[in-house]
């Protein structure tokens, strides 16, 4: 859904009709930022709006001003929002756990909570890393220095990728797209450090180019090498990772998913990309026997190919070292961490001071062994109650959007037929799995942060690596129960809501209905929609990505869904950075279908009485519906970290979530008088309407 604007008001391009968010009462970033703190709950408040505002030209404004001006982003963060309030009020729950774990005594009977506690101890033993130092990757590092030849090249990418470490490119392990039931293996494009490839071609990002250039450079100093050697290993690094982002596509071009694959027996995948010696690579990185793989990106491999044999053992050395560097920098010794910060974080995305030591080990604990430190988790803050709320709720929207389905006017009844049968296999997950992963092998140190962090990975490399060409084990999740999020997944054709989302501002069981319809209903029907979406509609009822539309109803999908992509990028959040509507288009589907849905189901509690029609706060229940999605998205981000989303986040900014799919709705005009010609009321040519 999200895995979320300037310091400065955002700038928007002509409205043509529609509703830009004006922020022009925004306040600096160097106002304290008032967080959650205690038993404070980031709830749906008439406290956020600013009634100043007119709803019929900002709704943004009139719906979170208040909010906006009282919260601006802290020194730690690069962005706040509802999404972020409930995150750090999660990872305090974290916290508790974590501390708990770490003073458990040896002989604990609970092994889950005694590896997550070692591992936090680990993690904030800094004394023991500043003594450390580099030690923790000598060895690593020493085992690039051996290489003798470009073929060690590949050996070293296999050793790398054991590890869960990144380095050229990507092996991944996922349900093969046309064929559901089995896991397949993929190679993605991969290997740069920074964000996109953009930020090595674009001219908005050449200033960043000559920052990263230094930043290379001082960590191969810190690293032992002389200023000239620093300076030519920077240099290298940038060229090659210069010619990777050449060869690599665009985000949009990523989104197809018939375009990123393409399927090759292992013979052919050799003959093809000779120098890349791949049986040998694919034994090296543990991979039980295949008939083949599925190739995303051949272009970006064929380039690749080219490069290993075009370039001296040198450069692969230093891109390869550093790589290594970057990948371990965060989790060494304070001034190699310091310097990592001051690019990827300060640099990057604006961020003035990191986030505290306990803060960052227990994000790196919910990555790496997340389902240890999640079940801890479960036990103490989800309540089976939440579960059967939720279970009702997505009952509720799952009968609308079938008989929205059923009756879809633009749809002929040979494809309507396919997808209602998608939909009636349809499924959900609520809060957490049913079985939680088991950590047992996996060893964990008080005194190893990085080791633990290494074996973690690797555990998991491991047991996605064996997997490969057996059954799908549909009962795996994607995200760890404390997460603030929420994914539809299309080849198993299931919704799924971690426990983490299921609290205020999105689910709040002290609230009323039409708070909770306009919060967690629009998010469950976002997740229903992605079924559908430009992306989603190409799955069958098997999860299987096959063509089972009409060419008619293609064709008028895609009318439709070509005026979001124009709607999305006539909407500008910096001045010459539009939302890339291409990027975006899937998740702008999701919200408006998510909206449209949610509301529905809300008219239906309202005529038979199971909600009642009155007002709250002197609002109706409509309009509480309304107010509660736009104060989902309200959120302050600071410029650099705003720049580097609308290069590489699918999600539009929080600001533009909020009004996108209002402008195009007409209850939304009806509960709030919006006239034609109003900003926040689109003329009928330009209307979008899919779902």
């Amino acid at each position: 859904m999200v895995r979320k604007t300037s310091r400065k008001p955002p700038r928007t391009a002509p409205s043509r009709g529609r509703a830009t968010p004006a922020a022009r009462r925004r306040p600096p970033t160097s106002r304290r930022a008032v967080s959650p703190t205690g038993d404070d709950v980031p709830r749906f408040s008439v406290a956020h709006m600013d009634r100043t505002a007119e709803p019929a030209r900002d709704f943004y404004r009139y719906a979170t001003g208040s909010w906006t001006q009282a919260h601006p982003v802290p020194a730690d963060k690069t962005r706040w929002g509802a999404f972020n309030e409930l995150i750090e009020r999660n990872f305090r729950l974290l916290h508790g756990i974590l501390e708990e774990a770490a003073a458990l005594p040896r002989e604990s009977p609970d092994g889950v909570a005694r590896k997550v506690g070692d591992f936090y101890a680990s993690a904030l033993d800094t004394e023991r890393r500043n003594r450390l130092g580099f030690r923790p990757i000598l060895a690593d590092l020493a085992a690039i220095e051996r290489m003798r030849s470009n073929r060690d090249v590949i050996a070293m990418l296999a050793r790398f990728h054991r590890a869960g470490v990144r380095g050229a490119f990507e092996p991944r392990v996922h349900p093969d797209r046309k064929q559901s039931s089995v896991y397949a293996v993929y190679l993605y494009q991969g290997g740069l450090a920074m964000p996109d490839r953009d930020y090595y071609l674009e001219e908005p990002f050449r200033e960043v180019r000559g920052h990263y250039l230094r930043h290379v450079g001082r960590i191969f100093a810190l690293a032992g090498d002389s200023p000239a050697e620093s300076r030519a290993g920077a240099k290298t690094v940038l060229a090659l990772e210069t010619e990777l982002a050449k060869a690599s596509r665009r985000r949009a071009e990523l989104r197809d998913p018939e375009k990123n694959y393409h399927p090759y027996s292992i013979e052919d995948l050799a003959g093809r990309y000779p120098h890349l010696e791949w049986p040998r690579y694919l034994s090296m990185l543990g991979l039980p026997p295949v008939p083949g793989v599925i190739v995303g990106q051949p272009e970006f491999f064929e380039a690749l190919d080219r490069a290993l044999p075009g370039h001296d053992l040198s450069d692969w050395k230093a891109y390869l070292r550093w790589q290594f560097l970057h990948e371990a920098a965060s989790f060494l010794h304070d001034e190699v961490e310091a310097e990592d910060f001051a690019f990827f974080h300060r640099r990057l995305l604006g961020q003035d001071r990191p986030e505290p030591p306990w803060r960052r080990a227990a994000t790196t604990i919910d990555r790496a062994m997340g389902e240890a430190l999640g079940e801890l988790y479960v036990r103490r803050h989800f309540p089976p109650e939440a579960r059967s709320r939720m279970e009702e709720l997505v009952r509720d929207l799952r009968t609308v959007f079938r008989e929205r389905l059923a009756r879809l006017e633009w749809m002929s009844p040979v494809t309507r037929t396919r997808a209602l049968e998608k939909f009636d296999r349809f499924t959900s997950k609520i809060g957490h799995p049913e079985r939680f992963r088991d950590y047992s092998s996996v060893r964990i140190s008080r005194t190893d942060y990085l080791g633990n962090l290494r074996r973690a990975s690797g555990f998991e490399v491991r047991r996605q690596l064996q997997r490969a060409g057996g059954p799908v084990d549909r009962a795996e999740w994607f995200m760890t129960p404390p997460t603030v999020n929420a994914y539809f997944d299309p080849s198993k054709n299931e919704i799924v809501f971690p426990a983490g989302i299921l609290q205020p501002p999105f689910f709040d069981v002290t609230l009323d209905d039409a708070v909770n319809f306009g919060a967690i209903g629009a998010v469950i029907g976002h997740e229903i929609t992605h079924g559908y979406d430009d992306q989603g509609r190409k799955y069958d009822a098997s999860g299987n990505l096959r063509d089972w539309w009409a060419p008619s109803d293609a064709a008028e999908f895609t009318r439709r869904s070509r005026r979001i992509v124009d709607q999305f990028g006539s909407y500008e959040p910096l001045r010459g950075t539009p939302i890339n509507g291409e990027l975006t288009m899937g998740e702008n589907i999701a919200d408006l279908g998510g909206i449209s849905i949610a509301f529905e189901a809300l008219e239906r509690r309202l005529a038979d009485g199971r909600t009642p029609d009155g007002t709250h706060d002197g609002l109706t229940p409509r309009q509480r519906f309304f107010l509660a999605y736009a104060q989902l998205w309200r959120e302050n981000t600071r410029e650099p970290d705003l720049r580097r989303r609308l290069t590489i986040d699918p999600h539009s900014p929080g600001p533009y979530r909020a009004i996108g799919p209002l402008v195009n709705f007409p209850p939304f005009w009806e509960a709030f008088r919006i006239p034609p010609g109003a900003p926040m009321r689109a003329p009928e040519e330009r209307r979008v309407s899919i779902w």
